[in-house]
C-alpha cells in the first residue's frame, strides 16, 4: 500500500484567511459597486481613520503602494541631488529605488547580525564617509525588516545630533510594537506596504503614511493627488497619482478587524519554530520590548550548510522556502555606483549567503507546523 503525498504547504495562505471574512469582504466590496466611488470614495476616509486609532498616529495617509508611500515622503521632503540617503543594503530594492528616483545619494548601511535591521555604529560610519565624499547628509530610513521594528532610539540619537529625519520603512512591520509604542509612531513618518502577502494586505496594491506632522500630512495629501492645491486643476507643487482604490480600502477596512487576533497567531507560531529549531538553527531573534508581525519566519542556517540543496529537499517534502535577499542592494548592478560604509558590509554579506525563510501567515496549523520544521531538521 503507497501513502497518498501530502499537498504542499502554502508560503501565505490568503485562502484561509478570504474564507474566514469572505461574506463580510463580499459585502464591503458591493457597497463600493453600490455607490461608485472607486476614486477616493468614503472607505479611503473610514481606513485613515480606523488606522490611527490602531496605530496611534496623528495623521495616516493611505496610497496606491508602499514604494509610493517611501517615494512621497521624499518628495515632501524635498531631497534632490547632492543630497545622502542612509538605508540598509539587506533589504527589498524599493527603499533604495525611491531615493535614486530623485537623483540623490544612497549610502549603504550594514545591520546587526542577530536583529537583521540597521546597525547605527555602521550608520555613523556611512555619515562621516558621506561628508568626506562631498555629500550633504539629510534622512535616515531604517527597515523594520521580516517585522522586527528598527532600533529607533539609536538611529533617532544619531540623526538628531547630526541633523537628520528619519523616514520609517515599515512595508513589512505596520501592527509591530516598540517598547509599548505601535509602528506608525517611531519616526518623522513611516511608510508601509498593503501588498497582498504583507502581514494587513489588500488584494491588490496599496500602502499608507503615517506621521504626527500636520504640516507633512497635508503636504503628502497634495502630492498624492498631482500636487493639488484647492482642486486637482489647481497644481501647487509637483506630485503623482497616489491614491489608494477605494475598493482596496473597503476590502482593508474588514481585514483590520481581525489583524491584532492575526498578530497573536503569527506569534505564537514564531514562538513553536523557534522551540523546535532552537537546536538546529539560528532562529530569529526579538530584542525585549518588542513585538514583531512576522512578515517572514527567518532562520540562519549552520555555517557550510548547503542553502539549496536544502531548499530542494524541502521543496521534495511540500514546504516550500525563500532567500530574502540572497544578493543585497550594494551588489546589484543598479546601485553599484552608490556610497558603502566603510567600504563593505560583512554582516550584510554573511546573511545573504546564510538566510532561509519558512512558512509563515495566521492560519497555519500545529500538524503543518510540524510539517515545516521536520522537514527542515531533515533536510539538514
Amino acid at each position: 500500500m503507497t501513502s497518498t503525498p501530502l499537498d504542499p504547504v502554502r508560503f501565505v495562505d490568503l485562502a484561509a484567511q478570504q474564507a474566514l471574512i469572505r461574506d463580510r469582504v463580499d459585502a464591503a466590496i458591493a457597497r463600493v459597486l453600490d455607490h461608485g466611488q472607486y476614486i477616493m470614495g468614503p472607505e479611503v476616509a473610514e481606513l485613515e481613520k480606523q488606522l490611527s486609532a490602531h496605530c496611534g498616529a496623528v495623521h495616516s495617509i493611505a496610497c496606491s503602494s508602499g514604494t509610493d508611500a517611501l517615494a512621497m515622503v521624499l518628495m515632501a521632503r524635498n531631497l534632490r541631488p547632492g543630497q545622502a540617503v542612509f538605508c540598509p543594503s539587506f533589504t527589498f530594492v524599493a527603499t533604495a529605488e525611491v531615493v535614486a528616483w530623485l537623483g540623490a545619494h544612497i549610502w549603504f548601511v550594514d545591520v546587526d547580525a542577530e536583529t537583521f535591521n540597521m546597525d547605527p555604529a555602521s550608520l555613523e560610519t556611512a555619515i562621516t564617509a558621506a561628508r568626506e565624499a562631498g555629500h550633504e547628509p539629510v534622512g535616515v530610513i531604517p527597515v523594520d525588516l521580516f517585522g522586527i521594528p528598527a532600533d529607533y532610539d539609536a538611529v533617532g540619537k544619531i540623526a538628531s545630533r547630526e541633523g537628520l529625519w528619519v523616514l520609517g520603512d515599515g512595508a513589512q512591520s505596520y501592527g509591530a510594537r516598540y517598547h509599548n509604542r505601535r509602528v506608525g509612531t517611531l519616526a518623522m513618518a513611516t511608510a508601509t506596504s498593503f501588498f497582498p502577502a504583507k502581514p494587513l494586505g489588500a488584494y491588490g496594491d496599496g500602502g499608507a503614511i503615517f506621521t504626527d506632522d500636520a504640516e507633512l500630512a497635508e503636504t503628502l495629501r497634495s502630492i498624492l493627488f498631482h500636487g493639488k492645491g484647492t482642486s486637482q486643476y489647481d497644481n501647487v507643487r509637483i506630485g503623482m497619482t497616489g491614491r489608494i482604490d477605494t475598493m482596496q480600502a473597503a476590502i482593508l477596512i474588514e481585514k483590520l478587524k481581525i489583524f491584532d487576533e492575526e498578530i497573536e497567531a503569527r506569534n505564537r507560531i514564531a514562538a513553536r519554530y523557534s522551540a523546535q529549531l532552537g537546536a538546529h538553527v539560528a532562529t530569529p531573534a526579538v530584542p525585549n520590548g518588542l513585538q514583531s508581525v512576522w512578515a517572514q519566519y527567518t532562520v540562519k542556517l549552520p555555517a557550510g550548510a548547503d542553502r539549496d540543496a536544502i531548499q530542494a529537499r524541502m521543496k521534495g517534502e511540500g514546504v516550500p522556502t525563500a532567500v530574502y535577499y540572497a544578493k543585497p542592494l550594494h551588489k546589484q548592478d543598479a546601485y553599484s555606483h552608490h556610497g558603502v560604509a566603510g567600504g563593505e558590509l560583512p554582516v550584510t554579506d554573511m546573511l545573504s549567503g546564510c538566510v532561509l525563510s519558512l512558512p509563515m501567515h495566521p492560519y497555519l496549523d500545529e500538524e503543518t507546523q510540524d510539517r515545516v520544521t521536520n522537514a527542515l531538521i531533515s533536510a539538514l
